[in-house]
């Protein structure tokens, strides 16, 4: 194909050759256990924990559905995500997709959509992590930290201390190693999945049916509106993508991982949804900050069950934080080592086989942010970004098998291009109902990042210079 202008397509087979090259070769490290933890790892975070309350205010009791209707808008783009990882297996997920599809400035703009997306997601998450350990302090010890230090400037504090203690740390986690890192996402995805099976216990055992009558009392509206909402508690099964290069067997693995972790959230989320009708009323739950230990509390009289939920809650945005971030720094690599972006920060540090210096750039950069910049105005960017990249990738899925039929797909998406075509309307759709804020500002970033595509990345692409082979 062409290595000239803008759309220049990358060949899938240099892709993949790429991978190889001495200097920004990654480990081959990541079991299928692994990739499935990060996909749980990065679903299951505040969602569960908090959008079940502002959820069931929407649908009442028929929430329920509204959470499978939000899984089934995902598991279309999630096959999508399934064949291309498994046959590119490379990292920069989306963006990679998008250069082996539809071209390199496509590829340029779905990758600085990500770079946002991830980059804000895991300031604003680390956010809420520092809002749920003072939760979790006050409810097992009866302390919290001062607003000085918990708090940024513009919330009353001088900087935001648990948001950079926790970007710090999960970045010299991830520079140290990849099969470090996951190790560690593993141990804390077994506690979370374990804090979401003590609640469905303690409710099934308090179970009643008085709760869900009216079932819907805002009709297929309110069931809609609310899997509008409740989508975001699905996103990161992408992030599994990411991981692609760094996996032992990605034709076997990813599939595997990318569509197990979307089963398995699926089958807790809607099981803890049940289990909260039976023991609390829509309105209990959507009056708390906190809804699962509301329910609890209120619906089980077991007012301690707060801090184990807390707990819970401080292990899941933790495990999120490094999944996200993984990918964060999985993106900006492959960007890098295209030549998009400075190649030398995709220099892969010998000893512990990781792109260290990048790592510790993003790092500390989204450390400041979340030490002192409130994120609540760019929040919904995180969204926005996300759908776009599932309507790529769905497109992309469609394009590569009309442009490369004979391609070797260890998964295969039935009934292309029919499934592809329903997960770009639902994304397109999920992405009509945001503000129009929300769309100047991300209109507002591709700007920008167009600017530094062609005074920089167009310059010096590896691609249409004729570097790679």
């Amino acid at each position: 194909m062409s290595r000239h202008g803008m759309f220049a397509i990358r060949d899938v087979g240099s892709l993949i050759s790429g991978t190889t090259e001495e200097g920004t070769r990654l480990k081959k490290a990541v079991s299928v256990r692994q990739l499935t933890a990060m996909g749980v790892g990065a679903i299951i975070g505040t969602g569960i924990f908090v959008v079940i309350g502002e959820g069931s205010r929407i649908a009442g009791p028929a929430v329920v559905l509204s959470f499978v209707l939000a899984a089934v808008a995902c598991a279309f783009s999630a096959l999508s995500y399934a064949e291309l990882a498994s046959s590119i297996p490379v990292s920069g997920s989306a963006y990679t997709y998008a250069y082996a599809t539809l071209g390199e400035v496509v590829a340029w703009i779905i990758g600085w959509d990500l770079i946002l997306e991830y980059g804000v997601s895991v300031a604003a998450i680390a956010l809420g992590w520092g809002g749920n350990l003072n939760a979790f302090l006050d409810a097992a010890f009866g302390v919290s930290l001062p607003t000085a230090i918990a708090a940024s400037p513009e919330d009353g504090g001088i900087f935001n201390l648990p948001a950079v203690v926790v970007v710090l740390a999960i970045t010299l986690l991830l520079v140290r190693g990849v099969t470090e890192s996951l190790r560690v996402n593993l141990v804390m995805v077994v506690i979370k999945l374990l804090v979401l099976t003590f609640f469905i216990v303690v409710a099934f055992a308090n179970f009643g049916t008085g709760n869900f009558t009216p079932f819907a009392p805002h009709g297929v509206d309110g069931i809609t509106s609310a899997a509008a909402i409740i989508f975001f508690a699905y996103i990161g099964f992408d992030a599994v993508s990411t991981g692609s290069e760094e996996a032992r067997n990605p034709a076997r693995d990813l599939p595997l991982a990318i569509i197990g972790s979307l089963v398995v959230c699926t089958v807790f989320y809607v099981l803890t949804v049940i289990g909260a009708i039976g023991i609390a009323t829509p309105e209990q739950m959507s009056a708390s900050d906190a809804p699962l230990a509301a329910a609890l509390d209120q619906g089980a009289g077991m007012t301690w069950a707060a801090a184990v939920l807390a707990l819970g809650a401080v292990v899941a945005i933790t495990s999120v934080v490094l999944v996200i971030f993984y990918g964060q720094t999985r993106i900006f690599f492959a960007m890098c080592r295209d030549g998009l972006l400075p190649r030398r920060l995709a220099t892969v540090n010998q000893r512990y086989g990781t792109p260290a210096r990048l790592t510790i750039v993003l790092g500390v950069s989204i450390a400041l942010l979340a030490a002192f910049v409130p994120l609540r105005t760019i929040v919904e960017l995180v969204n926005i970004g996300t759908l776009f990249a599932f309507v790529l990738v769905n497109i992309g899925v469609i394009v590569l098998r009309r442009t490369r039929p004979d391609m070797p797909r260890p998964y295969r998406v039935p009934w292309v291009p029919v499934l592809p075509l329903i997960g770009i309307a639902f994304a397109v759709y999920l992405m009509a109902d945001l503000p129009l804020d929300t769309w100047i500002r991300f209109v507002g970033w591709m700007a920008v990042g167009l600017i530094i595509y062609f005074l920089y990345g167009y310059r010096h692409s590896r691609l249409r210079s004729g570097e790679p082979r």
